[in-house]
């Protein structure tokens, strides 16, 4: 039979990366990657004037445009494919990233009167400036004992979407009201290129509590919220819900020529661009869990009931793998948490040593952290520079160093900042473990898992777990091209089972890193030190981190 391929999106947060795969056995036959031209707009509207508060992050609409029109037709030169032979498209993207859009789908902030209001712009995933509003949310969860409902995961952080709506409701109702619908931005994205309304049941589960049992969450709750949010689902978020695995509609013809493809070839609908890693990581057995580390990091697990508790979410069926539910959490910064250190915090030696020896100042402060047993420095850190997920769920508590002294070394801050974000991955295993899970091995993706191998065996130490990695390195990507062929079918050429798609088109790297016994039982010291001055800080004392913020905000 003749060949057939899929491509795969995935949208990020700094950029948009695209594969065109094989579906007979997932080979990549071509890769490109667009970089957003605003970037995160975290200081300034494009204007260059209107500045934006602290914890804001946004983006621009056009720039997720740009990559289609760039990446796609690049992905056809490079491979030599003839565009008959593709059957489909598949998206990942960030999420919560959310836009109000006018009746045509054209985003506020690109119409003239809005350009100048920051709640008219996509809010990106890691925007935390509707803190309060989570936290108004949160009181009403604990008022009506809805702490244990999987459909809110025992506590809801500010990049959900329920509080960037009351966000821009509060701050700008203007926007909120002239916005005919409110939609995720890879919605966005699969609504541009088909014209279909219906949206994805990853981002609407996930991210605004909607399950296939009860729809979105009622009436009365989001009334009690704000009053105007009463008939928000009805209103703003109108659309049939389609399930991963399915199309969600076809290449419309402008597109098709636009991008260089044939009209018609099926589009699946979006998925959340770490979701998106399960498929692409070749996670083919419930015993196993995904793991991203990018700039920041998720965890998933397949769970046969739903489960919610401090943070992780599993309350949805079928929106990662069909007849699963999937329990889902992750760390807020990993990759964005190292490199604040080495953009800001290493000393000009240690930068000319790394140019003298011709690497990077990462492998350099691995190469000397390496040398370095559990515990030996005696610094400890809490890894909460960009808020906490699991367990605490809060935005804004911050990052906190122990065991500092005049002798403390670069590397040593170094280790100990890694060995924090597997502390509270651990935590989030333990959770998953408690819920009823028998995780027996890690599957790891993300460029981190690829260039760290001192990272990946403080992992496999303190999780006590066999890690393998994905052996593409790009696996959200692959991961949607997958779901690109479940969205085909395989009378087009593609697949109408999820496992049979998975292990023909992705795998994993004959690398393994196993647990060290010794260095087990010295990380589980410290984990317990890590647990219990995380406790201190995020529920016992939680209120001097706030207050430390606020002052930084008032000034």
């Amino acid at each position: 039979m003749e060949d057939k391929y899929t491509i795969g999106l995935d949208y990020g947060t700094l950029s948009g990366r695209g594969v065109l795969v094989r579906c007979r056995d997932g080979q990549v036959l071509a890769s490109g990657v667009k970089e957003y031209s605003h970037g995160v707009m975290d200081r300034f509207l494009p204007d260059g004037i209107t500045a934006l508060p602290d914890a804001w992050c946004l983006e621009y609409p056009g720039d997720y445009l740009e990559v289609l029109d760039e990446v796609v037709p690049a992905l056809l030169r490079e491979s030599g494919v003839d565009k008959k032979s593709i059957i489909g498209i598949g998206i990942d993207f960030t999420s919560c990233t959310m836009l109000p859009v006018d009746k045509n789908g054209v985003p506020l902030c690109e119409k003239e009167e809005f350009a100048h209001r920051r709640n008219a712009y996509a809010k990106l995933w890691k925007h935390h400036g509707a803190q309060k509003q989570a936290d108004k949310v949160n009181e009403l969860i604990e008022s009506l004992g809805l702490e244990d409902s999987p459909r809110f995961g025992g506590k809801i952080s500010p990049e959900l979407l329920i509080p960037k709506v009351m966000e821009i409701l509060e701050e700008d109702p203007e926007i909120y009201h002239c916005a005919d619908e409110i939609l995720e931005a890879g919605d966005w994205v699969t609504r541009v290129l088909t014209g279909s309304h219906k949206r994805s049941c990853s981002m609407a589960g996930y991210k605004a509590w909607w399950n296939s049992r009860e729809g979105y969450v009622d009436r009365e709750f989001l009334k009690q919220l704000h009053p105007e949010l009463e008939d928000f689902a009805a209103e703003k978020m109108p659309g049939e819900i389609c399930g991963i695995g399915e199309s969600i509609g076809r290449l419309s013809e402008e597109w098709a020529d636009r991008l260089g493809l044939t009209a018609g070839i099926e589009v699946a609908p979006a998925i959340i661009d770490s979701h998106a890693g399960v498929p692409g990581s070749c996670l083919s057995d419930v015993k196993q869990m995904m793991m991203v580390l990018g700039t920041s990091s998720v965890m998933v697990a397949l769970s046969e009931k739903p489960y919610s508790e401090k943070g992780v979410c599993g309350g949805v069926k079928d929106a990662i793998v069909p007849g699963y539910y999937a329990l889902e959490s992750g760390l807020a910064s990993v990759g964005d948490l190292f490199g604040w250190f080495t953009d800001r915090m290493v000393p000009e030696d240690y930068r000319k040593e790394a140019e003298k020896e011709g690497i990077n100042i990462h492998t350099l402060l691995s190469r000397k952290a390496e040398k370095l047993e559990p515990g030996e420095s005696g610094v400890l850190a809490l890894d909460w520079w960009n808020g906490n997920k699991t367990p605490f769920v809060d935005g804004s508590l911050t990052g906190i160093l122990f065991g500092l002294t005049l002798s403390t070394k670069p590397e040593e801050i170094y280790r100990a900042l890694i060995e924090a974000t597997a502390f509270g991955t651990k935590r989030i295993v333990d959770l998953y473990e408690q819920s009823g899970l028998d995780i027996e091995e890690v599957i790891a993706s993300g460029g981190i898992s690829m260039k760290n191998e001192m990272l990946m065996q403080i992992y496999a130490d303190v999780l006590g777990k066999k890690i393998k990695i994905a052996a593409s390195d790009q696996a959200a990507a692959l991961g949607s091209a997958v779901y690109a062929a479940l969205a085909a079918g395989e009378t087009a050429g593609g697949y109408d089972s999820y496992w049979t798609a998975v292990r023909s088109m992705s795998s994993v790297k004959e690398q393994v890193y196993l647990p060290d016994k010794k260095r087990m039982e010295k990380y589980t010291k410290l984990y317990d030190i890590y647990c219990a001055l995380s406790d201190i800080m995020g529920a016992d004392s939680r209120d001097l981190l706030k207050e430390l913020r606020d002052m930084k905000q008032e000034q």
